[in-house]
């Protein structure tokens, strides 16, 4: 990747109480470097992997506000949710998982709720 770019969050304002407590700004979201990161800011919570460790995205939504509001873990496997609305976002799978942020494992899979889920999915370009 030749140049950077910044994903935001789409910030559901319900949620605004939430995420004051969570430290979660208006300019936190996921960021691609010209380094060949991908770094995720949610709050206090962050994630960061060279983008050669994406395997896949698949973009998803809406879910159930409960199921994507907040920072998360997945019922069904070790992902990691970074959710501002649950109108839709962006599940980045990893081939090596990411250093845990919450929870007691690793985590194969992040989902972020960024405005733009097609843009960040094609910026990755898997």
């Amino acid at each position: 990747m030749a140049t950077s770019a910044t994903f935001p969050y789409r910030l559901d304002n319900r949620w605004k109480p939430m995420f004051v407590v969570l430290g979660v700004r208006d300019t936190d979201g996921v960021d691609l470097t010209e380094d060949g990161m991908f770094r995720a800011k949610y709050g206090y919570f962050s994630v960061e992997t060279p983008l050669d460790n994406i395997d896949h995205t698949e973009i998803t939504g809406p879910h159930r506000w409960y199921t994507a509001v907040g920072p998360r873990l997945s019922f069904a496997d070790d992902g990691l949710t970074f959710g501002t609305n649950h109108t839709s976002g962006l599940c980045v799978a990893f081939k090596k998982p990411i250093r845990k942020v919450i929870g007691l494992k690793n985590h194969s899979a992040l989902w972020v709720s960024v405005a733009d889920p097609k843009g960040l999915a094609t910026a990755i370009g898997r």
